[in-house]
């Protein structure tokens, strides 16, 4: 039963940051209402109404059938605008800035929200004129109905304005790297108080037996909780060799077990690990560093030219870094205070050296850019909570970065400047 529940979240989790899974259900909903007004306006609900508040219901069918007429299609071309903007916003964010950004712009809840009140107010609109047939000389008049589809159209014009708002901001460089970093933030700081119950020792799995995945994508999640109970039901230990969030290979090595498992045990370990063949900075936060790191570089390519986007970007790395800087290089889980489980993690300083190896090359000509990034190190450097082998690593990119600047500076004026802020 948990492992149908953990699967159905994984595939909630997957469809939900598709562009059309919100459109589709609002969709369904829209004609699910329409049906709902059909079989109540066949018990009278109109009649009913007009006997309380009849200024409120249109009388005239012909009148109907032109409101609703007018009001679908004034939606279906507000809806093909919307679509267009949403798609020239992607293109925009992928060209000026990175195309890892697509998949978080496409899973904004607001744009695919919006885009499904109009496709269920345009569905809800041609099966209210469906319902309105004439019948002699006369029409079979849903009022209510059509009182309905205008207020719903009245709510799409109040979305739409709502809905220029959010992407004129959702395109802004500044909400874009904002909003990386909290979604970085938060999964860090889960990890962070999780590990406060872990327990670090854990054997060397040098000598232990070997699996492979049997299938290829990212790996996403993970049923810490089952896995653990297959521990313990084997008596043995698990380590999985590839980091959380980074792409497994189907003929790699992926589990490592202390002692030797049958087909059907490794078979039950991987169906209780979920793949995908996307990333999202809600399963990884490394995702977060590499995206801010390519909106930095992508800034600083000649053909952007953007120095100041750059700045931001190196602005939010540092923040992150900080914050990482209080999680340890272990993915041990425990159970009964036992190390049974450990899943390989990015380190420190195999992120650190990811983000400056990027950044060195594309800034290291710009004195402001590497002024920029000793202030970020010397930061880093100055963290109380960091551990001393972490200090040692951003001691190392501190040398590293001075020494590529130097030899990329033409005037002696910036290289006695970035010496002598170094040795600050």
């Amino acid at each position: 039963m948990k492992k149908l529940f953990i699967r159905i979240f994984d595939f909630f989790n997957t469809i939900q940051s598709k562009i059309a899974f919100y459109p589709t259900l609002l969709a369904c909903s829209g004609f699910l209402v329409a049906l709902l007004m059909i079989y109540l306006e066949q018990h009278g609900i109109s009649r009913k109404i007009m006997d309380v508040f009849p200024i409120l219901m249109v009388e005239d069918g012909d009148t109907a059938l032109t409101v609703l007429s007018a009001c679908l299609g004034g939606l279906i071309s507000l809806m093909v605008f919307s679509f267009s903007m949403v798609m020239l916003l992607l293109s925009q964010a992928s060209n000026n800035y990175s195309p890892r950004l697509l998949p978080g712009l496409i899973s904004d809840k607001r744009h695919q929200i919006i885009l499904g009140v109009y496709m269920a107010t345009i569905l809800y609109n041609i099966f209210t004129l469906f319902s309105i047939e004439p019948s002699e000389k006369k029409y079979t008049l849903p009022g209510f109905s059509v009182l309905l589809g205008i207020a719903f159209t009245i709510l799409c014009l109040a979305a739409f304005i709502y809905f220029i708002h959010n992407i004129s901001q959702s395109i802004q460089i500044n909400n874009i790297l904002d909003n990386i970093f909290h979604g970085a933030e938060k999964r860090l700081q889960k990890l962070i108080e999780s590990e406060e119950k872990s327990n670090n020792d854990f054997p060397n799995t040098k000598d232990w037996y070997e699996y492979k995945a049997g299938r290829s994508g990212y790996f996403q999640n993970i049923s810490t909780v089952n896995i653990l109970n297959i521990c313990e039901e084997e008596k043995t230990k698990i380590y999985i060799t590839v980091p959380k969030g980074l792409f497994v290979l189907k003929n790699g090595i992926f589990i490592k077990s202390e002692k030797k498992l049958d087909e059907k045990i490794v078979d039950s370990i991987i169906s209780n690990i979920s793949f995908a063949r996307g990333e999202l900075i809600e399963d990884n936060y490394t995702l977060a560093f590499k995206q801010i790191t390519e909106i930095a570089v992508k800034a600083m390519s000649p053909g952007i030219n953007d120095p100041g986007t750059a700045i931001n970007a190196i602005d939010y790395l540092t923040e992150l870094f900080a914050l990482r800087m209080q999680k340890t290089d272990n993915g041990v889980v425990a159970q009964d205070e036992k190390a049974t489980l450990k899943v390989a993690v990015v380190t420190f300083k195999e992120l650190m050296y990811n983000v400056m190896a990027s950044l060195r090359t594309y800034c290291k000509h710009d004195p402001i850019m590497v002024e920029k990034l000793l202030w970020m190190l010397k930061y880093l450097q100055k963290q109380p909570a960091a551990k001393a082998y972490y200090q040692t690593v951003v001691d190392e990119e501190i040398k590293t970065l001075v020494k590529q600047a130097k030899n990329a500076f033409d005037s002696k004026k910036d290289v006695i400047a970035i010496k002598n802020m170094a040795l600050d």
